[in-house]
């Protein structure tokens, strides 16, 4: 088969393949199931082949690689130009097959087994911490149909809650105190596993060189680190800091025509984790400036002082975080 170019519409359990030649002609047009789509590639010669990102993307990606192909994963915004007529399985394949092919395409990197079990851990302990949130806030909403109400945040909850249990003279029903004690328990238990998990982190970091170099700058730990480490492609592949602000979508989006410059919000387009902990990062080194006198402590402050703590935390974390160095 001369197939040169082939667009892999992912899914469960059935896969639309769209393959074409050097000329650009239709040679297949398919669609398998799981257990034959590494099969039916390991017959055919090294070819380019393309997929959208989505679940199972790296997975397939660098079985196909270890076949001799070149997989390339592409962002789904960056395909839906080239589908053409209605969306389907087997048209999105050949939009796939379309975008893989352009010169300047942008393509995702593929992520190894160890860089994706990493991810598990901070998106376990991402939901875990959710969990507690949402525990908490029960117990305040429930609390407070009783005349019972707890300040805001974890600590005062944990302070008060036990409290309130132990106060027999509260006018808190005897069910309601039994119920509200099950949840606290689930919260002293959450609270457990995500010690845990932190600790696990934090062991990652001690024992990774890379890891390490990042903890040296201002506003990253632990979490932070090994989340960059997992998540972003080769640094070599940024310019500058701006350049891996731009990728994170920290930098304002433009609504540019005539010859006018027209900035907005934050484009928001990369990994919502890490621009969260990159943002609370620089909270931290705000909190913390203090009477610094050294370059960045100053330039720091001159910026909150003119366009305000919140702008300057989303503005700082480009400047603060090198990783081309």
């Amino acid at each position: 088969m001369n197939v040169t170019t082939i667009g892999i519409d992912l899914a469960k359990t059935v896969f639309s393949i769209h393959g074409t030649d050097t000329h650009g002609k239709v040679v297949v047009r398919k669609r398998l199931n799981r257990p034959k789509l590494l099969a039916f590639f390991a017959q055919l010669p090294p070819c380019l082949i393309g997929m959208e990102a989505c679940s199972g993307a790296h997975y397939w990606a660098r079985e196909l690689t270890k076949l001799g192909h070149d997989a390339r994963i592409i962002a789904p915004r960056f395909v839906a130009p080239y589908r053409k007529s209605s969306k389907n399985d087997d048209n999105d394949a050949e939009a796939i097959c379309e975008a893989v092919g352009r010169p300047n395409m942008r393509f995702v990197p593929i992520k190894t087994e160890d860089q994706q079990a990493t991810l598990c851990l901070h998106r376990i302990r991402r939901g875990l911490t959710k969990e507690r949130t949402a525990q908490i806030n029960q117990i305040r909403g429930l609390l407070a149909e009783f005349g019972l109400i707890i300040p805001q945040g974890r600590y005062a909850a944990r302070r008060r809650v036990p409290e309130i249990l132990e106060d027999a003279e509260n006018g808190l029903p005897m069910r309601a105190r039994h119920l509200i004690g099950n949840i606290n328990q689930r919260i002293l238990q959450l609270d457990e596993e995500i010690l845990a998990y932190d600790r696990e982190i934090e062991a990652m970091a001690r024992h990774d060189e890379q890891a390490k170099r990042l903890m040296a700058i201002p506003g990253i730990g632990p979490q932070t680190a090994t989340a960059l480490l997992a998540s972003a492609p080769d640094p070599r592949q940024f310019k500058s800091g701006r350049h891996f602000a731009a990728w994170l979508g920290l930098v304002p989006r433009q609504y540019s025509t005539g010859g006018k410059v027209r900035l907005g919000r934050i484009t928001k387009r990369g990994d919502k984790y890490l621009r969260t902990l990159l943002i609370h990062g620089t909270r931290a080194v705000i909190a913390t400036l203090h009477d610094k006198q050294d370059r960045l402590s100053g330039w720091a402050r001159d910026l909150v002082e003119r366009r305000g703590y919140k702008r300057a935390a989303v503005d700082l974390p480009p400047i603060t975080k090198p990783l081309t160095a």
